[in-house]
């Protein structure tokens, strides 16, 4: 029987992997921060979109035991919602 964390032919301890598409996702909701402050709305609104379709990615793939990063991927969907808010408002206001 295996046991999690370890590899079941091996025997072996394996540590799970963050999953890739959990960490770009976290970069994009910041990327997104960052654009919004600096007068470049759309693209803060594409990478907001970005982070959250990343997130879900992440969220799915962390589903494997093999994958950590759910709770990574969690924080970037609210990350990437709240950077769709901030682009939005940004927008308006320009």
């Amino acid at each position: 029987m295996a046991t999690l964390g370890y590899h079941p032919d091996t025997d072996r301890h394996v540590d799970p992997a963050k999953s890739v598409a959990s960490i770009v996702a976290i970069i994009a909701a910041f990327v997104s921060f960052y654009l919004s402050s600096q007068g470049r709305e759309m693209w803060a609104l594409l990478s907001a979109f970005v982070a959250i379709g990343a997130g879900f990615v992440g969220g799915l793939k962390a589903l494997s035991p093999r994958v950590s990063g759910g709770i990574l991927s969690i924080i970037a969907v609210v990350l990437g919602a709240i950077a769709v808010i901030v682009a939005l408002i940004a927008l308006v206001l320009v």
